[in-house]
Order: C-alpha cells, then structure tokens, then sequence
C-alpha cells in the first residue's frame, strides 16, 4: 500500500478525543492501546523512554533533549506532537523523519493487527488517530535499535497514549490552563493528570512554577517515592538575560548554551533538557558530555516556535503560541524584538481553535501590531473568522478576514512595507504558512 493511501485511510480516522457515533466524549484508557502493542510484541520494551509532559514547551524540551543525545552518539528517537507540515515529523531517529515507505509499511500493519483485534472482540473499537501513531512510532523506534526514545506527551499524561511506556525519567514542563474540558477547569487538575506520567521510585525534572502546581508536585512526588531532579541550576545567569548565549557548569564543565530557539521562555525548556541529559549521563549507555550538551543544543532544529525568515525586505515571525500561556511567551518576545523595529510596520496574520480562548489571546496580541489578517485554517475546530473579526472590533483593533493562508501571507507583505510580519496562533496556521513561505523563499534565491 502506498503513503498516499496511508495518509487518506489515517486522515479518515477518529480523532483522539471523539467516537464516530455523534462525536460523544472519548473514553480514555491506556488499556486499548495496551492490547495493540501486546499483539504488536510489545516494542516500546526493546528500549529506554523519556516522557516529557507539560502545558507549553514540551515539544522544545523533548527535540532539544533529543539533539543532545544523539550529540552523545546514542542513537535516539523523538516522537512529538502535532505536526507542522507532514505527519512523519513526528517520528523521527537521529534528527531524521521516517522514511515514506516506512510510515506506510508501518501503519498498514498497525492498522491491520487493530482491525484483527476489533473483529475478535478484544478491542471495543478501533484505536484513534493518536494511539495509532503512538504504536506505530514505537514499533518504528524498535525496528530501529534506538537506544533511547524521547516522547513529548499529547495531552495531559495520565492517560494518554504515550504513558503506556515505563519511562526512566520523566520531565514536566511549565503548566497553564489548556484543554479543560479534557484535564479540569483549575491549574491543580491540569497539574495532577501531567503528573500522571511520574512512576514510583523514579526520577522527576522539573522546575519551580506557581504554588498550585508546585504543592500537587511535592504531593506526588512523595506519593510516589519520586526523587525530584531541579534544573534551577543550568537557569542563565542574571548578567546574562539580555544574550541568547551564555554558559552554565554541567558535568563538571562550562556548557556554552547557544541555541536556534528564541525567547526568554526556552530558556527554562534548555535548563530543563540539560537537566535530562545530566541525568542521563550517569547511566550505562549514554555517554554525554558538556561538549555534545553544547552541541546537541546548538544543532536543535523546531521550526514554528519564534522562527525567523526572512523574504526580500520583509522579516516574517512564525510562532504556533496556540494558548493564552503561549500568546504571553510570544508577546514578551516580540516587545524585546520590536524595540530596534519602532518604525517598521508590524503585521499580524492570526487564526486559532474554537475551544482556545481567542478574547484572552488577541487581547495579548492585536495590540502590538498596527493591522491584523485574519486567515481561515483547515481544520473542523477552526474559529469562525466573523467571530475573530467580532472579537478584534470588541478591543478596538484593525482586522480584515481574507480567503486564505495564502492570500493572508500576500496580503501582510503588501500592508508590511518592508516591516515585520507575524503568523501565530494555531498550529494549523503555522504548518499551512511556513512551506509557502520557504518555497517563495527558495524561488527567491
């Protein structure tokens, strides 16, 4: 069977959180999943895990986390999600993407052994889009020999498909308010089911955060005899907050952290990946140094977050920032990085998910750029663009829907005068947006 077969029979999937019959709740288990990779040979056991958890950041944490290891010379998987452009991004062994032929060898057998067990009354009903995946990668990861696999969690931890691996360190990320209608409406319910992904008498990295999410930490990690690793300690120095580069002492050297990532908010998912890595280093098999910290961090590649291009005299900004936690991050970036652009035109092109806040995140943002586009994304959770354009007349700023990402783009460079253009708040927005601009991009030279 062919990828593009591959890629329609998966795009026709159930999505994670529904059933086909009227689109009811979803009921999690890690028990469905279980069965399929017992049927599979269980290959998520050929291999050590990392599972990273978290609100905001866990995806640069785990592909930063990944680049060192494979810096080190272990052999490593990275499994993260959503993707960008092309779903084989999220699986990937030494920094390189799954092979076509693979993903579609792959998930025809995945999708077939689900099949045979829902036809013999062992599952209840074929597996989601993201379970189905998550087997997939995991089977890939063992065909592969890696040695190690850093798993970025979907959603929440308890629960999700990821946490069927028995990792031997887990990391949770900064935590806010998201997809509460799954996790709970408090920052202590959110909190409590990422640190689901905690295993009794192993090991947590962390760092401080407010003191709800703090105190259900501390409780979980006695709960569960978890011996609690803190990354205060590769956190940049204080005369060091105004440089993207700066040195922290790690393994009794000086790391020089010079990472591709922008933002004063991937500072804390660096120190949070060095902290990984320091952990690592003390087991058999993963010799990690200061030095393939250093390079492991400067070699990281995660497009979409803070992302630089630029296109004749205009400077485009692309940032997924698809929450009001992300919305914030991004925002503290951009004023640091308007302040040497006073006088260039500063143009937004936004789109975000119904079940986002999208009031509390264009309330951040419309107001730091002199016009907003508003750009439709493919997706059937898509905010309506009149609604985005009731929601930009209520705070006063300038909004105009367009047709498309790709008239959106158009348009902000005409409006931009050789200024900066931002593409932020969905995922979906950033992944349509970004190819088009590298190809133009590419044209160009």
């Amino acid at each position: 069977m062919s990828y593009a077969a591959a890629i329609n029979q998966l795009n026709s999937m159930v999505p994670e959180l529904h059933t086909r019959l009227g689109q009811a709740r979803r009921k999690f288990s890690l028990d469905e999943i279980g069965l399929l990779l017992e049927s599979l040979g269980n290959p998520q056991q050929s291999f050590a895990s990392v599972l990273i958890a978290g609100t905001n950041g866990k995806g640069s944490t785990a592909c930063t986390l990944a680049s060192i290891l494979s810096a080190a010379g272990v052999r490593t998987a990275l499994y993260t999600s959503p993707h960008l452009t092309r779903v084989n991004e999220r699986m990937r062994v030494d920094r390189r993407d799954i092979a076509d032929e693979d993903f579609a060898r792959l998930f025809f057998r995945v999708n077939g052994e689900a099949n045979q067990l829902v036809e013999a009354g062992r599952l209840p009903q074929m597996p989601s889009f993201f379970e189905i995946l998550t087997a997939q990668a995991l089977l890939y990861f063992a065909e592969q020999k890696v040695q190690i696999a850093v798993l970025e969690v979907g959603m929440g931890g308890r629960l999700d498909a990821t946490n069927i691996v028995e990792p031997i360190l887990s990391v949770i990320t900064d935590i806010s308010l998201d997809h509460t209608e799954w996790l709970g409406s408090t920052i202590s319910a959110i909190a409590r089911e990422k640190a689901g992904i905690l295993r009794r008498g192993g090991a947590l990295v962390s760092l401080p955060q407010g003191p709800e999410v703090d105190q259900v930490l501390r409780d979980a990690v006695e709960e569960k005899s978890v011996r609690r690793v803190g990354a205060e300690a590769y956190l940049p120095p204080i005369d060091s907050v105004a440089s993207r580069s700066y040195t922290v002492q790690a393994l009794g050297a000086a790391v020089e952290v010079d990472s591709p990532l922008f933002g004063d908010h991937q500072r804390r998912n660096l120190a949070l990946a060095i902290a990984a890595a320091v952990e690592l280093a003390g087991g058999p098999g993963f010799p990690v140094t200061a030095q393939a910290i250093s390079e492991g961090i400067h070699q990281t590649i995660w497009p979409g977050r803070m992302e630089r291009i630029q296109r004749g005299d205009v400077e485009w900004i692309l940032d997924v920032a698809h929450n009001p936690a992300g919305a914030e991050a991004l925002c503290k970036g951009l004023r640091e990085a308007f302040k040497v652009k006073e006088e260039k035109t500063k143009i937004l092109v936004f789109s975000c998910l119904r079940d986002k806040p999208a009031v509390e995140m264009a309330q951040m943002l419309f107001p730091l750029f002199d016009r907003v586009i508003l750009a439709p994304i493919h997706s059937p959770r898509a905010t309506r663009l009149e609604d985005l354009k009731a929601v930009a007349d209520t705070i006063g700023s300038m909004a105009d829907p367009v047709g498309s990402v790709a008239e959106a783009l158009r348009v902000a460079s005409e409006r931009s005068q050789g200024g900066v253009v931002v593409v932020a708040g969905s995922v979906y927005l950033v992944g349509e947006a970004r190819p088009l601009l590298m190809n133009e991009t590419r044209e160009n030279r």
